[in-house]
């Protein structure tokens, strides 16, 4: 894949990060605002300090800070997973543009978020010791780059595989051996539970459930917008190529 292709998809994947953000931030307005907000409730009602004045107010925490954050993160990761595109396009099997890019988007969220959020699920206000904070943080991360590599080992054991034991057989295999490491990680990182007396258990999933659901949102928004333009910069270079083909084989006559 040339430079030109590269920037092109780039660019596009930024876009489509950009799209996805949008769409993500109406979720998170929605659906987990409403959350923050009562586990701040909560928080207040029960702390036996107060501290000082906020620096910046809830409602711009909620408006602006929020839609900054979700905004930049998207076009962020857009460009991030644009240029892991490049790179798997045309390694994970013989897909169109729009195929893999739904491929990659499932197996990311997948592999950076939910093989994380199942060990160390996302908190609202008031939960959570802050004396650990660095600690969860460090175990949280450790989780992700752990995923991360063993989904590309587990795509790399299954093309390795697929000769000998062909695709389905290899398939199995290979998603065993991740179900089986990720369990053992599971097993031996330690967890935390530190929800303090009295929280809402049903505002605590529902507070995860709608985590959940922003990610979810953001990787297949994603997947979608930027298989579309993807398919747009790439369909005239295949369709390039196959006519560069036909002409090869077709016999000159003499």
């Amino acid at each position: 894949m040339d430079s030109a292709t590269v920037r092109n998809l780039l660019v596009r994947g930024m876009l489509a990060g950009l799209a996805a953000g949008l769409l993500a931030l109406v979720v998170a307005y929605f659906l987990g605002e409403p959350r923050v907000d009562e586990a701040i409730a909560f928080e207040e009602a029960h702390a036996h300090e107060h501290g000082g004045e906020e620096l910046v107010s809830r409602t711009m925490q909620s408006t602006a800070g929020l839609s900054t954050g979700v905004l930049v993160y998207g076009v962020a990761f857009g460009g991030i997973a644009a240029l892991a595109y490049c790179f798997a396009l045309g390694r994970i099997g013989r897909f169109g543009p729009r195929a893999s890019a739904l491929m990659l988007s499932t197996a990311g969220l997948l592999a950076v978020y939910v093989v994380p959020f199942l060990k160390y699920p996302a908190n609202p206000p008031a939960v959570g010791d802050p004396d650990t904070l660095n600690e969860r943080t460090t175990l949280y991360f450790l989780m992700v780059v752990l995923s991360v590599l063993l989904t590309v080992g587990t795509v790399i054991l299954g093309k390795r595989l697929a000769p000998r034991l062909g695709n389905w057989n290899a398939t199995l295999s290979a998603g065993a051996f991740f179900v089986l490491v990720v369990g053992l990680a599971y097993a031996v990182l330690p967890s935390y539970n530190m929800v303090p007396e009295g929280f809402p258990g049903t505002l605590l999933w529902q507070y995860r459930l709608a985590a959940l659901a922003i990610q979810v949102t953001l990787w297949t928004a994603y997947g979608l917008v930027f298989g579309y333009l993807a398919e747009r910069v790439l369909a005239p270079r295949t369709a390039a190529a196959q006519r560069g083909s036909a002409t090869q084989a077709t016999p000159v006559p003499q």
